[in-house]
């Protein structure tokens, strides 16, 4: 596939894309791991594991953003080619971190208070999951000014809603599966609803939820279904930076992707050692899960690299003994040979005495390594998958996908606040990302957006949520 190569100037108001100046330049070794600043749409990193540092404690830093109103002259910046539109929100004071509280809340101001997830019904309208607020909207249609034509609530009352999924797959779904932090539930559904019809039913009621929200307790809870609709897939993330799972039975059945029937009933841990799944996606080409992923905290500027990855069913990924490639995290001891890592079918956590003095077992050689590294402490959000043709971008964009880079906290120099391309090749990654969508924080260093949730509209024009500035943006190609 073609490498996506352009250099851009400052954003004019109305969000036009910028004029391609010269060939940006892909970025590997250590200049891949850029800062805000560097950031600009179109250049390319790759992350292997031979640029990993050491694992430097003393170098962790809490550098959580205060997120300021959109400047006057601020704007998302997108390749050439492209235009940046405010679709829906943006209407109220930004959000910040003390907004997200266990207690769910109304907006007082605006139009959403936390908008996260996004994901189209298959008649086009689009799903929108405002957290904090405890709602599902529908928007849909775009008026002259390029807005959202309609807003309206599908269902309230939710306890911090996150994934959306439509079930059958196919063109006439029959539920809106709703993942909460401690729940599943479904809504029927017919294509065009604007407001659930009928009660929700509670299918999973038991879902591994909460514990802190800032540095673990991930309370995100996605849910896709497989390719051939046989079973549901649910991402559980940890409940603390790096507890092991063997000395602490909150985190049993966390981290993990859970793997279920359509009707609720657990069939198996599907994959396992994922700090944080935010995002799930099947590979249109391959018919593959995909997660977007959280990795941990306090290993060092550099550590340990997020990612974007195929999950194979079976699959480990480290976490928390490990990381990527069998690194050890040299803040605990291998696994109990008798717990969840040598055994992810395990039916129940370890006593505490059998945890104790158990027998180690080193699992590293078992590990996988992620497809795509991103920068460290990008906090990767939602996913999604571009189509192979038919699209309304440039063919460089075909077969590939956005993931959505809200920023974190344990980083010196600020890196993410933007959406990324991943670009494919029949259907696998090539290890690469580009900059795509960028311009959420100022030259000084403020942030004024963080990305969250990403769709691809089924004219293959492409919306963002924002959960910063509370809104949600419209990228379409012009190719003026």
């Amino acid at each position: 596939m073609p490498r996506l190569n352009f250099l851009f100037t400052l954003p004019v108001l109305c969000g036009l894309a910028l004029t391609a100046a010269a060939q940006q330049p892909l970025l590997t070794g250590q200049s891949a791991f850029t800062d805000y600043a560097q950031q600009d749409p179109g250049v390319r990193h790759k992350i292997t594991l031979a640029d990993l540092p050491e694992p430097n404690p003393a170098e962790a830093v809490d550098n959580g953003p205060t997120v300021v109103p959109k400047p006057a002259d601020a704007w998302p910046t997108a390749p050439a080619g492209f235009k940046v539109i405010l679709f829906a929100g943006g209407d109220s004071t930004p959000m910040q971190r003390s907004d997200d509280r266990r207690q769910t809340n109304q907006a007082v101001e605006g139009t959403f208070v936390m908008p996260r997830l996004i994901r189209f019904a298959p008649n086009g309208d689009l799903f929108l999951a405002d957290s904090q607020a405890g709602i599902v909207f529908v928007l849909r249609g775009t008026g002259a000014d390029g807005k959202a034509q309609s807003i309206e609530k599908f269902a309230t009352g939710l306890d911090h809603p996150f994934g959306i999924a439509f079930y059958p797959l196919g063109p006439n779904p029959q539920w809106v599966y709703v993942g909460n932090a401690t729940t599943i539930m479904r809504f029927p559904y017919h294509n065009g609803d604007l407001h659930a019809t009928g009660a929700a039913q509670t299918i999973i009621p038991d879902v591994p939820g909460y514990a802190q929200l800032r540095g673990g307790g991930h309370w995100t809870r996605d849910v896709v279904f497989t390719a051939d609709g046989k079973h549901m897939l649910v991402s559980v993330g940890s409940a603390s930076n790096v507890d092991d799972a063997d000395t602490h039975p909150r985190e049993f059945h966390r981290a993990d992707v859970l793997e279920y029937t359509p009707d609720g009933k657990f069939e198996e841990v599907y994959a396992h050692g994922i700090r944080n799944c935010v995002g799930e996606a099947i590979n249109p080409d391959t018919h593959e899960l995909w997660c977007s992923t959280n990795e941990r905290d306090n290993l060092g500027n550099h550590l340990v690299p997020d990612y974007v990855t195929s999950v194979p069913e079976g699959s480990f990924f480290g976490w928390p003994w490990y990381y990527m490639g069998g690194h050890r995290d040299p803040r605990l001891q291998d696994p109990c040979a008798n717990g969840t890592g040598p055994n992810m079918q395990l039916a129940k956590p370890l006593t505490d005495a059998e945890a104790k003095d158990c027998k180690r077992e080193d699992i590293g050689k078992s590990v996988r390594t992620p497809d795509v590294l991103v920068q460290p402490h990008m906090a990767s959000l939602e996913m999604n998958f571009y189509p192979d043709h038919g699209g309304s971008f440039p063919a460089a964009f075909d077969g590939g996908a956005f993931a959505a880079e809200h920023g974190s906290w344990n980083r010196k120099n600020r890196a993410g606040y933007n959406v990324i391309f991943i670009p494919m090749k029949n259907g696998h990654a090539t290890g690469e990302y580009d900059d795509f969508l960028d311009g959420f924080v100022t030259k000084d260093g403020q942030v004024w957006g963080r990305p969250v949730g990403v769709a691809v509209a089924p004219d293959g024009s492409l919306f963002v949520t924002d959960d910063g500035s509370r809104s949600v943006w419209h990228i379409v190609y012009t190719g003026k």
